[in-house]
């Protein structure tokens, strides 16, 4: 009786903190909107990711196992952290807030939501994932929910060039999900290692795109804060806490928190930025969210199934 105890403390504590991290994760699209008045989106996205990945690199050097595995790293390792981080970092990140600085907040969160769905369909082709019937099916319903988000289809020009960054956004993140599923999968190098080391690249082709297409920029002490707050809190001290809670959480259990992301967006949105979705606005954003959680929900269970697969096969080989 006192294990079961212990463990649904330690389960309910590994929750809390998870769903504390997602409403760190979804705070940022408020935080990047008002930063965005005075900062340059390229440079803030940048400045934001070199200051966070300075955090974790030195908190990976600071501990001896790390040490230890980037000592291990050989050329394909560093091949994929650098491709990964340019993908990842600063495509993608650097995309979203150039969209942001284009577009509604909850106009970014619903687009990049749609992430799940190509992370499904490329991995048929990538990973020789083969989508279910069930997972193709909702991956439908999510677009019409994005059709029905968007109708009538009349968008302002500056919004449209939103849409084309922020869709090119999506297809890099898809990309670099993969990528991170391929090199998690490969359990070579720690989390901790992928993302800091990984950071550290993107980062850097973000400040460096930023300088010349952007200038140097001046901030003020409010601009400095915001770009603390998230590489600290939201970036290092999220990612930590995250990495924590997958110690005690199912995957599937994590799926569907991080699930809740994009209805707290939406309501942060709604509170801090006066973002008001018409009715078939609400509409396309509730039928997007059911269907990207089943679809996140398909895919936690086919990736359970594969480890369970994995190990039954590893104990068939031990016994022969």
């Amino acid at each position: 009786m006192s294990i079961r105890k212990s463990f649904s403390r330690e389960y309910l504590i590994a929750v809390t903190q998870a769903l504390f991290v997602t409403v760190l994760w979804s705070s940022s699209w408020v935080i990047i909107k008002f930063g965005l008045e005075d900062i340059p989106p390229i440079i803030f996205s940048g400045l934001r990711y070199i200051t966070a990945s300075i955090i974790l690199v030195i908190v990976i050097f600071s501990k001896q196992e790390y040490r230890k595995n980037v000592i291990n790293l050989n050329r394909k390792n560093w091949t994929q952290l650098i491709l990964y981080g340019l993908i990842f970092i600063a495509f993608t990140q650097g995309s979203m807030y150039i969209a942001l600085d284009l577009l509604p907040a909850i106009t970014v969160s619903l687009v990049l939501n749609f992430t799940i769905f190509i992370v499904v369909i490329l991995s048929a082709f990538l990973l020789k994932e083969v989508p279910s019937i069930l997972q193709i099916a909702f991956i439908a319903i999510g677009l019409i929910g994005i059709l029905i988000y968007f109708y009538p289809i009349d968008i302002p020009q500056n919004e449209l060039l939103g849409l084309i960054v922020i869709c090119f956004g999506v297809f890099a993140n898809a990309i670099a999900s993969i990528m991170g599923r391929s090199i998690n999968r490969a359990k070579q190098i720690h989390p901790i290692i992928i993302t800091g080391l990984s950071m550290v690249f993107g980062s850097v082709l973000l400040l460096m795109l930023g300088f010349m297409l952007e200038g140097i920029p001046n901030l003020s002490f409010t601009s400095i804060f915001y770009i603390l707050w998230l590489s600290i809190i939201n970036t290092a001290l999220a990612f930590t806490l995250w990495n924590k809670t997958m110690q005690k959480l199912r995957a599937i259990d994590s799926t569907l928190i991080n699930s809740a992301m994009l209805p707290q967006t939406v309501l942060l949105a709604l509170i801090f930025l006066g973002e008001m979705p018409d009715l078939l606005e609400w509409v396309g954003l509730g039928i997007l969210a059911g269907s990207m959680i089943i679809v996140q929900i398909s895919q936690a269970k086919y990736d359970k199934k594969q480890k369970i697969s994995a190990t039954e096969k590893m104990e068939i080989i031990n016994s022969e």
